[in-house]
């Protein structure tokens, strides 16, 4: 009997055997990570919704921007360098991201390459959602129910990632590079996570140059150990020259024209968008648009305060300073705000890189008050029991509410889309009639040739632009049309070079925004080319004369 018994484990199987568990759910399966798994989803269906609820919106015109990023891709795989045979005046990380989608144009056509090109821009976007839940998830669940779920609604990152645009894979290389980093509350100690969490950092610097914000903050968090931080930032400098210095070695000249002089001088001379419309866009509520002067600064207010005052009492409650992961997502949001209210240029897609970093200021500090988080990783040990038990309780209902805040949002979300306006929409069958294949086409909004299948041509002496407005604001030192770009003699060289070689020009409604008509300009374009079709959403496409449409 004693025999028996001392082969009997502590589960109740015998023989030191663990005994077969029926029934019982996966280790990962854990509250939290469902959680994040479930958010992540909705995200997903929100951003599926804007492309898939409107007629030929996946195919169509919906954007500017989408154009160059897509279309340097294209023309990269079809042998031309960003920088030496064309304008582009962001840095070439989002055309190495879309050069897979670009390779498939050979075989799908440019106008299912940019929709592959869109559809993989969802996925980084409801990436970024999982990231953010993961970089959270030692907090517990109120943490990753607020990070996740602000991130999942926020209303201008949900439509930054309806085609290819920058933001959401910015988003995503900073997340992955903050996840990284990060082991918990504080920075890793390991040096290989430190180095990669840097080249993620240092190829979002090459997506976009905001990335420098949270680079920098983490910089000084690694501070006052040194050796962490130069092996931090060597890692973000490998991350950021290694993909952009073979363009640079290609187009140095043109590279620190596009950009640099370019976005200085047009910062130098943009019209300022005004406070409020920024604000509105950056609060990441729906119809926040519509909302009053008077609603909109007192939810600003609201949400100021709702900040300090979580930040004071969890201080208060645990008796400890904010950890290093909550002093990083503050100090990085303050600083994005900051930026994105002094120049006086903004866009509605910006507010994209805000949303992250926002979402966790608003949610680690409730959930340390609550959830007694302290920098080192362990929990705080309570005063009594029964305040652990309140604390728990009081985490548990606000949860609660937060989700079903949340699920208000989302279907206010999902309304809001269902009215989003097209741009241009899908492109006529008439113009696929008139332009040939291969032929060569000149526009001033390169996603309308990309959507028409006719942005390559077999032409080898046709214009390689991509981006009518940046080659404007890149030779002019950043003037537009409007300030006097038409003035400039390099400017008027190269488009005057541009419609001699076209056999085709399609031209949008708001062509004088983008292209420097100057008068001899028009004399040219007038006396070579002729109208022979206007669409409805008033595209129009004009033949060089002497030669036949179609």
């Amino acid at each position: 009997m004693s025999e028996t018994l001392a082969k009997t484990s502590a589960d109740g199987s015998q023989g030191g055997a663990p005994a077969p568990q029926q029934g019982r759910r996966p280790a990962w399966l854990t509250p939290v990570n469902l959680t994040i798994i479930i958010i992540t989803l909705v995200a997903l269906a929100l951003r599926v919704y804007y492309q898939y609820t409107r007629p030929g919106f996946l195919l169509g015109v919906t954007e500017y921007d989408d154009g160059p990023y897509f279309g340097s891709a294209v023309r990269l795989v079809h042998g031309s360098m960003p920088y030496k045979d064309f304008v582009l005046v962001q840095p070439p990380g989002i055309t190495l991201l879309m050069s897979p989608a670009g390779l498939l144009t050979y075989w799908t056509g440019t106008a299912w390459g940019l929709a592959i090109g869109r559809i993989l821009t969802v996925l980084a976007g409801t990436a970024g959602v999982a990231l953010a839940g993961l970089l959270v998830r030692h907090r517990g669940l109120l943490a990753v129910l607020l990070t996740c779920g602000i991130v999942a609604v926020y209303s201008d990152g949900v439509a930054a990632a309806h085609t290819v645009l920058v933001e959401p894979w910015l988003v995503l290389f900073c997340l992955a590079g903050a996840v990284t980093v990060f082991d918990g509350d504080r920075i890793t100690a390991s040096t290989k996570r430190l180095v990669w969490g840097g080249v993620l950092f240092g190829f979002g610097g090459a997506v976009e140059a905001w990335a420098i914000v949270p680079v920098l903050v983490l910089a000084v968090l690694c501070l006052p150990r040194i050796k962490r931080a130069a092996v931090f930032a060597g890692g973000v400098a490998a991350g950021f020259v290694i993909p952009v210095l073979p363009f640079a070695i290609a187009g140095p000249s043109q590279l620190y024209r596009s950009l640099i002089t370019a976005q200085v001088g047009y910062r130098a001379h943009a019209v300022r968008v005004g406070v409020l419309l920024r604000l509105r866009n950056m609060i990441g509520f729906p119809y926040a648009l519509g909302w009053s002067k008077s609603l909109l600064l007192l939810a600003v207010l609201a949400l100021v305060i709702f900040v300090v005052v979580t930040q004071a009492a969890a201080i208060l409650v645990t008796q400890q300073p904010p950890p290093t992961l909550d002093w990083f997502a503050t100090v990085t949001t303050v600083l994005i705000i900051a930026m994105f209210l002094w120049p006086p240029q903004f866009h509605y897609h910006f507010a994209e890189f805000l949303a992250p970093f926002m979402a966790l200021t608003l949610a680690l500090p409730v959930s340390r008050l609550l959830g007694g988080a302290r920098p080192d990783g362990l929990a705080v040990t309570w005063p009594s029991t029964g305040s652990a038990k309140t604390a728990r309780q009081a985490g548990l209902a606000i949860a609660s509410v937060s989700a079903v805040a949340l699920a208000v949002v989302a279907a206010f979300q999902f309304r809001f889309e269902s009215g989003a306006p097209r741009v241009i929409g899908p492109i006529p069958a008439a113009i696929d009639q008139l332009i040939p294949p291969g032929a060569c086409v000149l526009t001033d909004q390169a996603s309308v040739t990309l959507a028409a299948n006719r942005f390559v041509s077999t032409d080898p002496n046709c214009p390689k632009l991509i981006d009518s407005l940046g080659t404007t604001l890149a030779l002019s030192n950043g003037l537009k049309p409007q300030t006097g770009a038409a003035n400039v003699a390099a400017v008027n060289t190269a488009w005057s070079q541009a419609f001699s070689k076209a056999q085709y020009v399609l031209l949008t409604a708001t062509n004088t925004r983008r292209i420097a008509w100057s008068p001899q300009l028009e004399a040219y374009f007038t006396s070579h080319f002729h109208p022979v079709y206007v669409s409805p959403r008033k595209l129009v496409l004009y033949v060089r004369s002497g030669l036949r449409a179609g």
